[in-house]
């Protein structure tokens, strides 16, 4: 295959964003950076694959959480690459190419919201909307040194966003600061927060031991500094007992989602898809109902033991296993280390927060932040320890 150019982080076909009324509010003057799988009105939506946004007309209005964030005052400076049909956890577009990362070049800036993460981290957007379903807005957030947050699955307005699994999907944020990312989670999340006090931490050392030993000992500083404020528990997540298979169970529901959500489209107008998005497209095709009965068992195992053990405590991990790879390296395996740590808040619904912790030779790392369903201004609190 030849190789692609490298792309700008902003989808070409969107030259000019339509004039808005300024509306004053919270986020006034603040540059936002749009994920195109997100509806805008008067422009396409790509959603990564070429024959997607041929066969889609421009939206004819926002999507809920775009209508929210302008409504406080955003500006819309752009919509950005991401991933084919967000399908992927890497940022490398087989049409479009990838972006580079702003703060390890040379690097990929990983996960389907790639190119809001490198629109944030060179300075040209001060606030990125992406959508998280299986660590796309952690992932870039970890790997390109900024706060990206994953809201709880209930919060956020997943309306007029183009869907990979609705039942794991949410819409997030990235910021280069915690004070903007604070601003914007107050603007853009529903319901009441959960005011259960934080009481202690848990590091389980079987989901530590998920990344490389650089990155654990990159990340020990801060977990040091956190474990001065709040006592931590380091035992193994799941002791002697056989862990839950979440990542098949989010492989399995992903894929039956998407079949069923964009099967007739695929075919009816036979995309191309790049080789890693082509393969899971077809394997989705062909799940089967007692396949998705078994995974959705391993989810309410996973979300009954996520219930006792986030009661009044944050799970504290490691964003990825490894920092960014560089551009044309071989990312698959790093797939499976990469869902065993981002996996259980996609499965569950909770609330993930990466923060920027620390840097293996040059390349940002980040620590993740994990709660209870609700407990997404806790998380926040959490982060000014490591400012």
């Amino acid at each position: 295959m030849t190789e692609l150019p490298i792309p700008g982080p902003y989808v070409p076909w969107v030259n000019e964003i339509p004039p808005r009324p300024e509306t004053g509010g919270p986020l006034q003057g603040v540059r936002l950076a749009v994920k195109d799988l997100f509806d805008v009105a008067g422009l396409p939506t790509g959603a990564g694959n070429p024959t997607w946004l041929a066969t889609h007309p421009p939206a004819t209005r926002d999507a809920a959480a775009v209508a929210v964030l302008t409504g406080a005052g955003a500006r819309i400076v752009g919509k950005t690459h991401t991933d084919e049909m967000a399908y992927s956890l890497f940022g490398t577009n087989a049409h479009y190419g990838a972006p580079d990362n702003p703060a390890a070049p040379g690097h990929i800036t990983g996960g389907s919201s790639n190119g809001t993460a490198a629109a944030v981290a060179e300075g040209s957007a001060d606030l990125g909307l992406g959508t998280d379903t299986g660590g796309s807005v952690r992932i870039p957030a970890g790997w390109c040194g900024l706060y990206g947050l994953r809201p709880s699955h209930s919060r956020v307005s997943r309306a007029g966003v183009v869907p990979l699994c609705g039942s794991f999907d949410v819409p997030g944020l990235l910021t280069r600061d915690l004070v903007l990312l604070r601003t914007a989670t107050g603007v853009l999340l529903t319901g009441g927060p959960d005011t259960t006090p934080i009481r202690g931490l848990v590091a389980p050392a079987d989901l530590w031991e998920l990344a490389e030993p650089a990155v654990r000992q990159a990340l020990q500083p801060a977990l040091e500094r956190l474990a001065a404020t709040l006592p931590c528990d380091e035992k193994p997540l799941w002791g002697s007992a056989p862990a839950p298979d979440y990542r098949f169970a989010y492989a399995v529901r992903t894929g039956w989602e998407f079949w069923r959500r964009h099967g007739e489209w695929v075919r009816q107008h036979d995309p191309v898809f790049g080789p890693g998005v082509g393969e899971r497209v077809r394997v989705a095709a062909e799940r089967t109902h007692p396949e998705l009965i078994a995974a959705d068992r391993e989810i309410t195992a996973v979300r009954t033991a996520m219930a006792q053990l986030l009661d009044g405590a944050v799970l504290v991990i490691p964003t990825a296993p490894a920092p960014a790879p560089a551009r044309g390296a071989d990312t698959g395996p790093l797939r499976a280390p990469i869902l065993g740590l981002t996996g259980i808040s996609s499965v569950v619904g909770l609330p993930a927060l990466s923060v920027p912790g620390a840097a293996v030779d040059g390349l940002p790392v980040g620590l993740c932040l994990v709660g209870a369903p609700g407990a997404d201004e806790s998380l926040l609190d959490l982060a000014e320890v490591l400012r």
